[in-house]
């Protein structure tokens, strides 16, 4: 059998998302930008689904502005923002505030206008993979425009104190930016609460189709769009909708609602007992992270004197599919930025696999994962060079 244990990777589209999108592959195909019937009847549709993501994330319909994705989401938060603010305000120096541990989509966009002379602080998180708020009140200026920080980390699963963090960006009249796209469908979203100005989710994280996601933007908040072309996203992204996916999301949002409270605790169920047998059979193992503050999905476990990659292709032959961080970072010969920053050495970021569940996650599977990661660690050990001074340090 196969167990599939990288839901933080992608998800299955969910059989209700296929069929809520089907209709619109097929006969209903107008343009929701035409005027005529075809055309209305996917503009209705995508209104539809623009309300569904909005109730998820308890905003109004107009702030929800649809992109191909999570990646996209991110740019056009962190650019668009930036872009809009240095237009009200030519010459004026800016400054963005981030984490060390934010997804490349964050990163790349902050180094990116670093290289465009735009001042960018990385703050450093704390060894349970939590940024403390007051690192980032202290790494406050006169000149901060803009804090993004992640809601939930794709490898940890740690979630951020962004509440308190977006307390801190109101006080000083800065802008506030998280990516939610782990979080969404597993933690309850309400942008007020959070009290972000801008939010991005990705489709294909909550059971719905790849290459669409959303971007939240507060009532006010200026943004200025990264394409040109038409008037499409009330002129905040350009180009035509994808209408198929947008009804996919749409329908994943709703099943999220639906599903939060009853995916979560047996999710985490599994995921604890697959955590609790592997340290237990695995000498050396140990969690990477925060234990209690986490998605209930996601478990990030370092194996010392196995290499990730070989313990990932080793497992995969024997039907368990994990990951050894972010799934845009495969093939990667880096160790995880994330990892690094908490605390653990090149070697031991090299020696971690994540195990994410999902709501398809089965007994069997956890089951079957248990019985071939102890199997596939010791084969490897055995092998390594490393793994006589490791019992030794034992």
């Amino acid at each position: 059998m196969r167990a599939y244990l990288d839901y933080n990777a992608t998800t299955p589209v969910d059989s209700a998302v296929l069929e809520a999108m089907l209709p619109f592959l097929a006969d209903n195909f107008g343009n929701a930008s035409s005027i005529h019937s075809s055309g209305q009847r996917s503009r209705a549709a995508v209104d539809r689904a623009r309300g569904s993501v909005a109730k998820l994330l308890g905003a109004k319909p107009s702030e929800i502005v649809f992109t191909s994705g999570g990646t996209e989401s991110d740019n056009l938060a962190i650019f668009g923002l930036t872009a809009a603010v240095a237009a009200k305000a030519a010459g004026a120096r800016k400054h963005i505030i981030t984490t060390a541990i934010e997804h490349h989509a964050v990163l790349n966009s902050c180094q990116e206008l670093q290289r465009q002379g735009i001042d960018v602080t990385f703050v450093s998180v704390r060894s349970s993979g939590v940024v403390d708020p007051e690192d980032i009140r202290r790494a406050l200026r006169s000149e901060t425009i803009l804090i993004s920080v992640m809601h939930a980390n794709n490898e940890l699963g740690t979630i951020q104190p962004i509440e308190e963090i977006g307390c801190i960006a109101a006080e000083a009249d800065v802008y506030f930016h998280s990516d939610a796209v782990q979080s969404a469908g597993k933690l309850a979203l309400d942008v007020n609460q959070l009290g972000v100005d801008l939010l991005s989710i990705s489709a294909h994280k909550i059971y719905g189709p790849k290459g669409v996601g959303a971007l939240y933007v507060r009532t006010g908040i200026p943004l200025a769009p990264q394409s040109h072309g038409g008037h499409h996203e009330r002129d905040r992204r350009r180009g035509t909708e994808n209408v198929p996916g947008i009804v996919g999301l749409g329908k994943a949002a709703e099943l999220a609602i639906e599903n939060l409270q009853t995916d979560s605790e047996p999710i985490s169920s599994l995921r604890d007992r697959l955590e609790r047998s592997v340290l237990d059979l695995v000498p050396s193992a140990k969690v990477n992270g925060d234990t209690s503050r986490r998605l209930p999905n996601t478990s990030n476990l370092s194996f010392e004197a196995a290499g990730g990659e070989a313990m990932l292709i080793a497992l995969d032959l024997l039907g368990v599919e994990c990951a050894t961080g972010a799934a845009c970072s495969s093939g990667a010969v880096e160790p995880s930025h994330v990892l690094l920053a908490i605390g653990l050495s090149p070697d031991q970021a090299r020696s971690s696999l994540r195990f994410s569940l999902g709501r398809q996650t089965t007994d069997e599977e956890i089951n079957h994962a248990i019985a071939k990661i102890p199997e596939v660690i010791a084969r490897l050990r055995a092998l390594s060079p490393r793994s006589g001074a490791m019992v030794t340090a034992r």
